[in-house]
Order: C-alpha cells, then sequence, then structure tokens
C-alpha cells in the first residue's frame, strides 16, 4: 500500500514537472499566437479604414461622373444655342443687307407717293385746302431730314393716305373763308365724303355747292337751305343721322 501511494505521488510529481515543461515550451507559441492575433487586429482595422476610404472614394468617382454627365449635356445644349446664335447672326446681316436694299428703293417710292397725293389733293374736292396742301409740304419737308429713318418716313406717309382714306366716308362741318359775289364771305362747310362739298352764308341766306365737272361753286336755290342746316347740326352731332335731300354733282 505504502509502495502504491509512492508511485502516485511520484506519478503526479512527474506529471506536474511536465506540464510545468510543456508551459514553458507553449508560452512563447502563445506569445507568438497572441501578436499574431493582435497583428491581425490591426491588419483588419487597417483594411476597414482603406476599405472605408475606397467606398468614399467610390461615392465621391460616382458623384463627379453624374457631375461629368450634366455638363456634357448642359455643354452639347450650350453648343446648339451658339450654332444658332451664330446663324441669327448670319440672318440678321442679310436683314440688313435687305433693309439697305430696300431703303434705297423705299425712298423713290415714297417720293412718287407723296406726288401723287399732291395731284390728287389738286384735282379733289377743295376741302380743307391748306390743312391737306400743308400735310404735304410737311412730307416734303420730312423726306430731306438725315435724322429721321425711313420706316417713320413711310409710315408718316401711309398716314397721309390713311387721312385721306377716311374723308371718303365721313361727315363733316368746318368754318371758313369763301368768295362769293366778290366779296369774301364767312361761311360753314359741309361735307358729306366725296359726295358733295356744301356751303352756307353764317346768316344761311346764300348756299352753294362745288361742281366736280365744272370745278366752280354753283349757288343753290333757297329751298336747300332747311336740308343744309340740318346736315350741318348732323356733322356736328347736334342731331340724330337722317336722310338729306342736297344736289350730288355726277361725274364721268
Amino acid at each position: 500500500m505504502k509502495l502504491f501511494n509512492s508511485l502516485l505521488l511520484a506519478s503526479a510529481m512527474l506529471a506536474s514537472s511536465a506540464l510545468a515543461q510543456d508551459d514553458e515550451v507553449l508560452k512563447p507559441v502563445v506569445d507568438e499566437a497572441a501578436k499574431i492575433n493582435e497583428s491581425a487586429a490591426q491588419s483588419q482595422e487597417q483594411i476597414n479604414k482603406i476599405t472605408n476610404q475606397i467606398d468614399s472614394k467610390l461615392q465621391q468617382f460616382k458623384t463627379l461622373n453624374k457631375e461629368i454627365e450634366g455638363l456634357e449635356v448642359y455643354n452639347a445644349q450650350l453648343r446648339k444655342q451658339i450654332e444658332n446664335q451664330k446663324q441669327e447672326m448670319t440672318d440678321l446681316n442679310d436683314s440688313i443687307d435687305e433693309v439697305s436694299v430696300i431703303e434705297r428703293q423705299i425712298t423713290p417710292l415714297m417720293i412718287r407717293m407723296i406726288e401723287g397725293l399732291e395731284q390728287f389733293i389738286e384735282l379733289d374736292v377743295p376741302f380743307l385746302a391748306e390743312e391737306r396742301a400743308n400735310r404735304v409740304t410737311d412730307l416734303k419737308n420730312l423726306m430731306d431730314r438725315a435724322d429721321v429713318a425711313a420706316s417713320e418716313k413711310f409710315r408718316r406717309v401711309m398716314e397721309a393716305y390713311q387721312v385721306e382714306m377716311e374723308y371718303g366716308r365721313t361727315m363733316e362741318a368746318y368754318n371758313g373763308i369763301l368768295e362769293i359775289d366778290g366779296a369774301e364771305r364767312d361761311v360753314e362747310f359741309l361735307r358729306l365724303g366725296r359726295t358733295a362739298l356744301i356751303y352756307q352764308t353764317r346768316d344761311a341766306s346764300k348756299q352753294g355747292v362745288w361742281n366736280k365737272q365744272t370745278r366752280q361753286w354753283e349757288e343753290l336755290d333757297s329751298s336747300y337751305r332747311t336740308q343744309v342746316t340740318k346736315g350741318l347740326r348732323m356733322a356736328k352731332k347736334q342731331l340724330a343721322p337722317d336722310m338729306l335731300m342736297l344736289p350730288v354733282a355726277m361725274t364721268e
């Protein structure tokens, strides 16, 4: 029994001695493994940082790509606009050249129009003779002015023609001086478009009508006095429009 106990004790001592030796042998291995683990953790941390940086750079790259794509589209649109502007400039230059040609052509046309208007007024019924003659004179003076654009000159000529056209469809009463029986008399003129031009003295004692064929004033019978007076009041808007019985000279 004592021998068995001694064997057990010896075995335990041997085992303890062996474990101690194993610990001494394994300790460097364990320490090295710990260093490897620590190094691996540090490496993993660096890998994570690098991965985050790569993700960040990748996101920046994608963002820059989108901006570049947007800029390419914008630049393409700008190029189209620039091409259109170049075409517009070309068209504008062509138009300016055409305007210069038109201006050279339109000036003689306006002069002929003014001369035609002057002849028309001279041959027309002699209403508002001074006013109409002055309008033609103003147009002639306007044509000599260098500070007025051709477009404005043409507008004024057309405006004068428009005024003459309006005379043909309006009714008007105005005052004037007319020589009757060798003496100047203050009269009222009644214009019915270009159909008739009639005068009546202030005291309504005399009235006459312009004869387009003879181009002379002809005295009207006193029976027309009421109709002429009525027409004058209608032209002044003192009386509602109504039928008038007045002589009208027919032209061939």
